[in-house]
C-alpha cells in the first residue's frame, strides 16, 4: 500500500511541477503622428542577449494591428531564463528602449513602452487576434 502512495505521490508531483505557466514581457509600440518606431534596437538586444547566453528556446510573438498607424506589441518569452539572466535580461532591454526613445525626434516619433512588472500569460496570448510567432 505504501509503495501505491509513493508512487501515485511521485507521479502527482512530476505533473504538477512540469506544468509551468509561460509568462511574457511586453513591450509595446505606439505612434504619435507617422509610424511607430523600429524594433530593430530591441531585436538587436535580444539577438546579442541570446549569442552571449547561448539560449536555444527564445519565444517572440508580435501582435499586429493594435492602432490605425502600424502599432503593434511584442511578447517576449522570459520562463527559460534563470533568476540572473532574466534581471540582465530585462535591465539590458530597458536600457536599449531607454536609447531608443532618447534619440527619437520630438512630436514626430512614435515611443517604445516596457514595464518588467506587466506579465502576459500565455492563455492570454491565445486569446489575442493578429498574433505571429517571430522567433
Amino acid at each position: 500500500m505504501k509503495k501505491i502512495l509513493v508512487t501515485i505521490g511521485l507521479f502527482c508531483t512530476v505533473f504538477f511541477f512540469a506544468q509551468k505557466n509561460e509568462n511574457y514581457l511586453v513591450i509595446g509600440y505606439h505612434s504619435i503622428c507617422c509610424g511607430t518606431p523600429s524594433d530593430k534596437p530591441v531585436m538587436d538586444y535580444i539577438t546579442k542577449f541570446r549569442a552571449k547566453n547561448k539560449i536555444k528556446n527564445f519565444e517572440i510573438y508580435r501582435q499586429n494591428g493594435l492602432g490605425r498607424e502600424g502599432e503593434f506589441n511584442l511578447y517576449i518569452g522570459s520562463d527559460g531564463f534563470s533568476k540572473t539572466q532574466k534581471i540582465q535580461f530585462v535591465n539590458g532591454l530597458k536600457a536599449a528602449i531607454d536609447a531608443q526613445n532618447r534619440m527619437k525626434k520630438p512630436n514626430r516619433d512614435g515611443d517604445v513602452s516596457f514595464d518588467e512588472a506587466q506579465i502576459m500569460k500565455k492563455a492570454d496570448l491565445s486569446n489575442a487576434r493578429n498574433l505571429t510567432l517571430i522567433k
